[in-house]
């Protein structure tokens, strides 16, 4: 039998594992990739790319290729609720409620301050193809699909996996120091008898992803999501929510759309791509529409956790160690998060420049953001119910008091102006799916990998809305613009790539620190003043303001952003060398 070394084997080719086989071999870590399908997903999936992110896929260089090919800003700036997109009836052709979202409209300001990069929308049926394609540029990244893990075995060297390519029905064998699943929990998880916590079926979910045209059925092309609601369905998830999809147009003009629908688990009706079509018509009031169905999805709404990412060499991430409601698009975000905090550990420990105690820092650090992401969207995912009380619908009512809750609400009566009123605080509400800045740049980690200062975290906000930028040791180094000449760049663009970097005011002692603290343990440090006389200046004072350290003091950024030190004044220089031997070398509580 044929036998593969590698330092990594990945288990799952979708958006998780493409992007940690990139992020792996940037960082020169060989990879040795499974997927047990011939190609990525046709599916729709996950469609929404946060600002964090956007963030690490800008540093990869793909961010720009991306947004060419994506939803453009002006597309994806709200999100309406409707009571259809046709029909000729009283209650047809209604728009119920608009709200600014991902940074659009009145959004725009504060989500442009807080990050170099905008959020963007771009289906998962697209997105991993670019990531494909990419990832082939990549002599490291070895990428094998339509092969299949058929069983595997560890112990403390590493793990021996036996393959099958399914294209000549032939197995070998992998033995690879690491093994990482990324296989949506299929085969890893439950074979590791890992278990899953949480809410594991809360909705059956159809999803239809259709070609049409219906142009000249919208009249706004601000909305990225349109939501439908209407009597007669009983509500959103009853209903009905429609996103553009292009590939060319993502106005009115798209080629292509996804609709989901929701039922509960009990319900016997489960559509197929022959019986979707008069309820597509149906919901939308366009029933000579002739929708061409492309693909049918049927998947249920989770809300699960795994109760441990790690099992000896074994490593859980994306849908494999958490898996989401679709609101608040946190899924496929945190997956690929979960392989950005993962590879550069990875790395240094491959690479001898870090004990292997580091790699119990990436659960210790990922699993608190993905139960708080899981909860978030559970929430989300059942305000919309709130919605529907807002409009005065009432479940189990019969179709004509809910028309009447219709025809009060769009009446022109003071009821109507109290109705709407009344509507328009409750969807409010909902900004904690679609304004929720803070929770998708705002998260931090607490672990062994990081050395605290002694200072509070700021408060969080409570509708995942306001973000506090901080360099508090565990955040996420906040963006601020800074200049080399005429030559803008951001902050964020001086960390990362693999790198720790060292922001300092200019001080000449810190320069000697980092190369003392090199020597040391091996690992280099990039220094980069700011201020007067460095490498580069901070005309605005915006740097200044948010360093959180005197002119003096500085700044330690680990390779995924983070921050993992930080010092107040000049006085502590002598301090760096066994800091960064701490974060490389960690005493977790198992080590």
């Amino acid at each position: 039998m044929k036998t593969i070394h590698t330092p990594v084997l990945i288990v799952g080719g979708a958006g998780c594992g493409l992007s940690l086989a990139i992020f792996l071999a940037r960082l020169g870590v060989e990879s040795w990739l499974v997927e047990r399908y011939p190609t990525t997903s046709p599916a729709p999936k996950a469609h929404f790319l946060n600002q964090r992110t956007m963030e690490i896929l800008r540093e990869e260089g793909l961010a720009d290729e991306i947004y060419s090919l994506s939803t453009p800003a002006e597309n994806m700036s709200r999100v309406g609720w409707y009571t259809s997109l046709g029909g000729t009836g009283e209650l047809d052709r209604k728009t119920i409620y608009v709200m600014d979202a991902f940074g659009g409209g009145s959004l725009q300001e504060a989500y442009e301050r807080d990050s170099p990069v905008r959020s963007a929308n771009y289906a998962q049926l697209h997105l991993e193809p670019l990531l494909l394609k990419h990832a082939r540029t990549l002599p490291a990244a070895k990428l094998n699909y339509h092969h299949a893990l058929q069983s595997f075995t560890q112990n403390d060297d590493g793990v021996v996996a036996t393959i099958l390519n399914r294209d000549d029905d032939t197995t070998y064998e992998v033995h690879a120091r690491y093994m990482i699943a990324a296989d949506g929990g299929r085969t890893v998880g439950p074979a590791l008898g890992i278990e899953m916590d949480g809410m594991e079926r809360l909705f059956d979910m159809v999803t239809c992803h259709f070609a049409a045209d219906v142009s000249a059925y919208i009249d706004d092309d601000s909305p990225m999501i349109r939501w439908f609601i209407n009597p007669e369905k009983g509500g959103s998830w009853g209903s009905g929510v429609m996103v553009a999809l292009g590939p060319k147009h993502y106005d009115r003009h798209s080629e292509e759309w996804l609709l989901h629908f929701a039922f509960q688990p009990d319900d016997p009706e489960q559509f197929d791509a022959e019986s979707v079509v008069p309820r597509l018509q149906d919901l939308l009031r366009l029933p000579d529409l002739e929708p061409r169905v492309i693909r049918m999805n049927n998947w249920k709404v989770q809300g699960v956790l795994a109760r441990e990412y790690r099992r000896g060499r074994i490593f859980l991430a994306g849908d494999a160690a958490h898996r989401h409601p679709p609101t608040t698009g946190l899924g496929l975000n945190s997956a690929i998060q979960d392989a950005h905090n993962l590879a550069w550990k990875l790395a240094a420990v491959l690479q001898g420049k870090a004990g292997e105690a580091l790699l119990e820092t990436y659960e210790t650090e990922r699993r608190p953001v993905a139960a708080r992401n899981v909860n978030w969207a559970l929430l989300t995912f059942q305000n919309h119910l709130v919605i529907d009380a807002g409009i005065g619908l009432i479940p189990g009512a019969p179709v004509e008091v809910n028309r009447q809750a219709f025809r009060l609400l769009f009446s022109d009566t003071p009821e109507g102006v109290t109705r709407r009123q009344r509507l328009s605080e409750v969807a409010n509400t909902q900004r904690m799916e679609f304004q929720a800045h803070d929770v998708e740049i705002g998260f931090h980690y607490d672990s062994a990998a990081i050395v605290p200062d002694g200072t509070p975290a700021p408060v969080q906000s409570p509708m995942g809305d306001e973000y506090i930028p901080v360099t508090r040791p565990g955040h996420r180094l906040p963006h601020a613009w800074v200049y080399q000449g005429a030559n803008k760049v951001s902050t964020l663009d001086l960390v990362g790539r693999g790198r720790f970097t060292l922001l300092t005011g200019g001080a000449d002692t810190w320069r000697d620190a980092a190369a003392q603290a090199t020597q040391a343990t091996g690992t280099s440090i990039a220094v980069v003043s700011i201020g007067p006389g460095g490498d580069y200046t901070d005309p605005s004072g915006t740097w200044a303001a948010l360093r959180g350290t005197s002119a003096t003091g500085a700044v330690l950024v680990r390779p995924d952003g983070h921050v993992g030190w930080r010092a107040a004044n000049g006085e502590d220089t002598g301090s760096l060398a066994a800091t960064l031997a701490q974060i490389l070398q960690p005493i977790t509580q198992d080590h």
